[in-house]
């Protein structure tokens, strides 16, 4: 997920933000010695994740808060269960209750949504879905676990990560053909090459210069099905065929036996809504 150094600056980071004026309620209600309990509680069905993120933000803000992971993360929950416990004083679980909730309600959201996804590929299929970089700033890391959690895969990480040759990098180079030359030439040769076509005539160029890995940017259906069976029947190795764009939940079926390898999904993180976490407090 991430080093404990780097976690701890996030939250910390987000703590910031919610108490950089302290905490003017909590402050004036709550008693300092009082001590209470809280448990995390799935108010909706869910893919659980974040049970350690959720009890280091309660730690970060006082060390001698204890905690419990209940249900391990990437299990499947239905309404009323209770997910994690934290005990201590009262006013820290109250003051780093909403930034507790916002990692795990997201990380417990995007868990979900790549549960539904990997799911729907039918049984016996070797497709993968992925995720995209189309992630939360700063989030990333805990999303893209997430996505693991919920059963998917990631994609690169990030910009130094791979080769991937989109459109527009297509148009600055002067051609596919030029763009994955130079991109052999150049980049360490322990990186594939990838490049994103939105045609079958670049896909056609794709293959003629020699791709590792060829994405199908929004084609339709029929479409795919012909990239696959030419892709198929090339003379100079097979790459890995990946799907991209207007990618929903119906169409993973259609996709996964249309005979390509990847699906990359940007709505498991951009469009993954958090889920319905509660936080119930005891003295």
């Amino acid at each position: 997920m991430l080093a404990a150094p780097l976690l701890d600056a996030l939250l910390d980071r987000a703590l910031e933000e919610d108490l950089a004026g302290g905490d003017l309620t909590t402050e004036a209600c709550v008693e300092a010695s009082a001590r209470a309990t809280a448990k995390a509680v799935a108010r909706k069905p869910l893919v659980v994740c974040g049970g350690d993120v959720f009890l280091r933000v309660f730690q970060r803000l006082d060390p001698q808060v204890e905690g419990e992971v209940l249900i391990a993360d990437g299990t499947s929950v239905d309404t009323g269960a209770v997910l994690w416990t934290v005990r201590g004083l009262a006013r820290t679980l109250l003051s780093a209750e909403r930034t507790a909730l916002n990692f795990a309600q997201r990380m417990s959201g995007v868990a979900s949504e790549a549960r539904r996804y990997a799911a729907a590929i039918p049984q016996g299929s070797g497709v993968r879905i992925t995720d995209t970089r189309k992630t939360t700033p700063g989030l990333r890391a805990l999303e893209r676990y997430a996505v693991r959690v919920g059963g998917a895969h990631n994609h690169r990480d990030s910009l130094g990560s791979a080769v991937l040759i989109k459109d527009n990098h297509i148009v600055a180079a002067g051609g596919i053909a030029t763009a994955i030359g130079r991109a052999r030439a150049r980049a360490p040769h322990t990186t594939k090459i990838e490049v994103e076509v939105a045609s079958l005539r670049e896909l056609d160029e794709a293959l003629s210069a020699g791709a590792d890995i060829i994405m199908l940017d929004n084609f339709t259906l029929a479409d795919v099905k012909t990239a696959s069976a030419r892709v198929r029947s090339a003379q100079h190795g097979r790459p890995l065929l990946e799907v991209s764009g207007g990618i929903t939940l119906e169409r993973i079926p259609e996709l996964a036996a249309a005979g390509i390898d990847i699906i990359s999904v940007g709505a498991l993180t951009h469009s993954a809504r958090s889920a319905d976490i509660a936080l119930d407090l005891s003295l």
